[in-house]
């Protein structure tokens, strides 16, 4: 069976991850997929990049399936988008790490609750994605521990590499003692400039160090990306021609290829 749960992570923020998970969501809906967001992050980018609120009033939120108030299938929503729903995010999660403390497993919330939705035949979901924060935190823990892979995004700039290593050894660490399964998938170039000689030597280091793990797409710097979460949709749909929005088509299809590979070897 493919991987269905995964977390698109990097502790670093601003290097896609929010942008990574809406466009990746909305292609592979728009290719017939059921596709379950998870904004794990308080700033809420994920919730509000696909039209929904994160205002603090709404009860709907993963803080409330976290702190034992909800369970999941009464949090998720619908979106505009065929076959996209979402769990929303809003700043009352950054309090959950202090009141969860007294609870020795709540590494494991996360994983007991997709486990009730993967089990559930009411909610068939080709894939969950989780936006995870820009930080090594207890949530970021939850998503590894829930995960069964990792996309990680990774800027084509200087100190990326440095912070990808920090994020390696969490990742051994998740894997030696609370979820052997978890592999990373890929990793996907963002911002890339092809104009610019240090986006080439960051790429060339990270195929030379991940090797085909390195997604064949590159994501450019592209102005059209940066407007289209603030008109709630992905750019997919905001201007499907424009070099973004190619890009994160590529991407879909091959991340679509990497499952066909796993179906036809299994």
């Amino acid at each position: 069976m493919y991987k269905k749960i995964i977390s698109v992570i990097n502790q670093k923020g601003g290097v896609g991850k929010t942008t990574t998970v809406i466009n990746l969501a909305a292609g592979l809906s728009m290719k017939g997929k059921k596709v379950l967001v998870i904004d794990l992050d308080p700033q809420g980018n994920a919730t509000t990049g696909l039209g929904l609120s994160n205002n603090i009033a709404s009860e709907a939120t993963i803080y409330n399936v976290l702190n034992g108030k909800k369970k999941i299938y009464e949090v998720i929503q619908s979106t505009n988008f065929e076959n996209l729903n979402l769990v929303t995010s809003n700043v009352d999660l950054s309090g959950l790490e202090v009141e969860t403390a007294d609870d020795s497993r709540r590494a494991f919330k996360l994983k007991d609750e997709l486990s009730a939705i993967l089990n559930d035949s009411r909610a068939p979901y080709d894939y969950i994605l989780i936006d995870c924060p820009p930080s090594l935190s207890l949530l970021t823990i939850m998503a590894l521990v829930a995960s069964d892979a990792l996309v990680v995004p990774l800027q084509t700039e200087f100190f990326a590499l440095e912070g990808l290593s920090q994020l390696m050894k969490t990742i051994d660490r998740i894997k030696s003692k609370l979820n052997p399964d978890l592999e990373i998938r890929g990793i996907l170039l963002t911002m890339f400039d092809k104009r610019n000689k240090l986006s080439g030597q960051v790429e060339t280091e990270a195929r030379n160090y991940f090797k085909d793990k390195v997604y064949l797409t590159a994501v450019p710097r592209n102005v059209r990306l940066s407007e289209a979460p603030s008109h709630g949709i992905p750019v997919l749909l905001y201007d499907k021609i424009c070099p973004g929005s190619r890009a994160y088509f590529k991407f879909t299809e091959e991340f679509l290829e990497q499952d066909k590979k796993v179906e036809t070897a299994a």
